[in-house]
């Protein structure tokens, strides 16, 4: 199952207008509602299907998430196994995490090398030497995060997670109707959003870590 372009549904070009996607949009409505194709058995899917890429690339804020999370630069293939996918995408947010945290943290040296000392205080309590041990950074990164966030952030992430839910239901990782899979669903990729700024501090502090 390849992963849907909704660009390509819409049969614009990634460069397309708002006003131009708006357009498209109608004019796929006009000709493909049930209403004028009763003979048509795919008519409610093919709206279903132009209805889901229009709340996506149709939205300012939800387009800019989509072709952050589509778009890489890394070239695409096409992917038959659900799981695939799903790691696919849990990875992309792990990474949204990641470089979110440490670009925030390496802008701010003298947190870094506060965060270290106080590690290293436990890490020398804990075993009686100092090394950078990582079980104890992660755990004080989760202990710390909410000092870092932002409103800002976590609204950035918000949009994140729920186009990339979105995109999940558009491939049958799991369906809209299926509430409790659902919120199961948004649960993993926040989860993996949360990870990944997990490893951003531990990255930031690793680099500047200096064993004593």
């Amino acid at each position: 199952m390849a992963q849907m372009d909704y660009y390509r549904v819409l049969g614009v070009s990634r460069e397309a207008s708002d006003e131009e996607i708006k357009k498209a949009y109608r004019k796929l409505v006009f000709q493909h509602h049930p209403d004028r194709n009763p003979d048509a058995k795919d008519a409610e899917a093919k709206i279903r299907e132009i209805n889901a890429a229009y709340e996506i690339v149709g939205d300012t804020e939800k387009r800019r998430s989509y072709d952050r999370l589509y778009w890489g630069d890394e070239p695409r293939a096409d992917y038959v196994d659900l799981s695939a996918i799903l790691h696919e995408m849990e990875q992309k947010l792990f990474d949204e995490g990641r470089k979110e945290l440490f670009a925030l943290l390496v802008k701010n040296v003298a947190r870094v090398k506060a965060e270290l000392a106080l590690l290293r205080e436990r890490t020398v309590a804990a075993q009686g030497y100092d090394t950078f041990k990582e079980d104890l950074v992660a755990e004080r990164g989760a202990e710390v995060m909410d000092d870092f966030l932002t409103e800002e952030m976590e609204a950035r992430k918000g949009r994140l997670v729920e186009v990339a839910a979105e995109m999940m239901v558009s491939q049958g990782v799991v369906k809209k109707s299926d509430e409790g899979g659902f919120r199961s669903l948004r649960g993993q990729l926040e989860d993996s959003f949360r990870k990944g700024r997990i490893h951003g501090y531990a990255s930031a502090l690793e680099l500047f870590y200096e064993r004593r």
